[in-house]
């Protein structure tokens, strides 16, 4: 499995040593020349290009440098003499003239991207990677919804099959949701936009969802009349609950010092 990650735009990253560069004696150089994402002196030529024209985003720009590497950083409490790991990848510099919205002006993207162990191609996919990104913000969108508007954080559970089922429940509640965009009414507050019936938000639909439940009605029995519970057997308890030991973070050097102290 391959990783693509956002990097920040003043990371830097190293290109290999030059065979034979470094002093005669002494340890030998481990890092070449350096790879600065905002300082454009520093770049080399790209590897890889990519450039096209596309409806949302306009002309899309994308360059591709292969082999630098990064050193893998250890925890704090983690105190050894042996050089750290380095690791490979490729960085890719992301630019675009617009958006799809008029939101803002866009900015220069950074990304890095991983090879993975299966992986077969010797050289990324630079018209998919650009755009594989650009999902990240309908599943985080979705996420969001999902926590914030169908409660799905809110339940405190005991058991983790309790939790799954939850989730599946959620997760069948806003396919109905999705199901239904075609269906209901356009129902916004005063101070927000209308929109066309085939562009509701999953919120909207939401609120104008309860109206689309009386013609379908629904496959449960009608309530029963409540009276006076006969309660707990007798003779019957209910077991405990279960309990589960608590997650301790381990203690780092560092407070273990200022305790001593």
């Amino acid at each position: 499995m391959s990783l693509l990650l956002r990097l920040r735009s003043d990371r830097h990253f190293f290109t290999d040593p030059a065979p034979g560069g470094g002093a005669p004696t002494g340890r030998p150089r481990r890092n070449g020349s350096k790879f600065v994402c905002a300082d454009p002196a520093t770049w080399p030529a790209p590897t890889a290009t990519y450039r096209s024209e596309d409806p949302h985003y306009g002309g899309v720009e994308v360059l591709a440098w292969d082999g630098l590497h990064t050193s893998v950083r250890r925890p704090v409490h983690h105190a050894t003499y042996r050089p750290r790991a380095s690791l490979y990848g490729v960085v890719l510099r992301v630019h675009v003239t617009r958006l799809p919205g008029p939101t803002r002006t866009p900015q220069v993207l950074w990304r890095w991207w991983q090879r993975g162990p299966g992986a077969t191609a010797p050289r990324p996919d630079l018209a998919f990677l650009w755009q594989a990104y650009t999902c990240r913000d309908d599943i985080e969108h979705r996420f969001r919804f999902l926590k914030q508007a169908l409660n799905w954080v809110n339940p405190r559970v005991r058991l983790p099959e309790q939790a799954d089922r939850w989730t599946w429940l959620v997760a069948a509640a806003s396919t109905q949701l999705r199901l239904a965009r075609g269906l209901v009414a356009e129902h916004h507050l005063p101070w927000e936009r209308p929109l066309a019936p085939g562009h509701l938000t999953p919120g909207r639909r939401q609120r104008a969802f309860s109206p689309l439940l009386l013609p379908l009605g629904t496959p449960a029995a009608a309530p029963q009349p409540c009276g006076r519970s006969p309660g707990r057997p007798q003779g019957r308890r209910s077991p405990r609950a279960a309990r589960y030991p608590p997650y301790k973070k381990p203690i780092v050097q560092s407070q273990k010092r200022k305790r001593a102290a």
